[in-house]
C-alpha cells in the first residue's frame, strides 16, 4: 500500500511540475506576444514554427540591450522634425526625391539614437524590439523605397511609403513606442 500512495504522489507531483512549466511558458509566450505585436506572428510564419521565432525574438531582444539606445536632446528633435516638414512639402513638387529623403532622415535619427544602420535586415530586427507597431510599416516603406529606386513606384505608393516612415518616425523622435509628449512631426 505504501508503494501505490508514494507512486500516487510522485505522478501528482510530476503533474503539477508539468502544469506550472506549461503555465510559465504559456505566460512568456503572452509577455512576447505583448511586446511584438503583429512581429511575432510573422515572425512565426518566416521561422515556420514558434520555438524558432520565440529563439529569434529572444535574440533581437538581447541584441537590442547591448546597444547604447538613447533619446534625441530636444535640438535635435527639433531639428528632425523641421526636416521631416520639408521632406513632406517636397512630396508636393517631387515625390520621388522626398521618400528618398524621408527614407534617408529615418536612418540618420536611428543612428543618432544609437541603432545601427547599413544592412536594413539588422535594422528592422533591432528597431522591431521598441517600436514593434511601426516595423511592419517600416517594411512596407523601404519595399516601396526600392521600388522608387528602381523607378517602378507610383505616386500612391510613394505616398503610401511616406505614410509609412512617418509611423516609424514619429516614434523614433519621440524616443519610444509610449513616449508622446512632445514634438509630432
Amino acid at each position: 500500500m505504501d508503494a501505490v500512495v508514494i507512486i500516487i504522489i510522485v505522478a501528482v507531483i510530476a503533474a503539477l511540475i508539468v502544469v506550472a512549466l506549461l503555465a510559465r511558458q504559456r505566460k512568456q509566450r503572452e509577455r512576447m506576444q505583448e511586446r511584438f505585436g503583429p512581429e511575432y506572428e510573422r515572425s512565426i510564419e518566416q521561422a515556420g514554427d514558434r520555438r524558432s521565432a520565440e529563439r529569434d525574438l529572444k535574440e533581437r531582444t538581447e541584441r537590442h540591450e547591448s546597444l547604447e539606445i538613447r533619446p534625441l536632446d530636444p535640438g535635435a528633435r527639433e531639428q528632425y522634425a523641421q526636416e521631416w516638414r520639408m521632406a513632406q512639402e517636397q512630396f508636393v513638387d517631387e515625390p520621388k526625391v522626398a521618400v528618398k529623403q524621408a527614407d534617408t532622415l529615418v536612418a540618420r535619427v536611428m543612428q543618432e539614437r544609437g541603432y545601427p544602420v547599413g544592412d536594413f535586415e539588422q535594422q528592422v530586427r533591432d528597431v522591431s524590439v521598441e517600436h514593434s507597431n511601426a516595423v511592419g510599416e517600416y517594411r512596407a516603406a523601404h519595399e516601396i523605397s526600392t521600388l522608387n529606386d528602381q523607378g517602378g513606384a507610383s505616386t500612391e505608393q510613394l505616398r503610401e511609403a511616406m505614410v509609412h516612415y512617418r509611423t516609424l518616425f514619429g516614434e523614433l523622435l519621440q524616443g519610444g513606442a509610449d513616449d508622446r509628449e512632445t514634438t509630432n512631426p
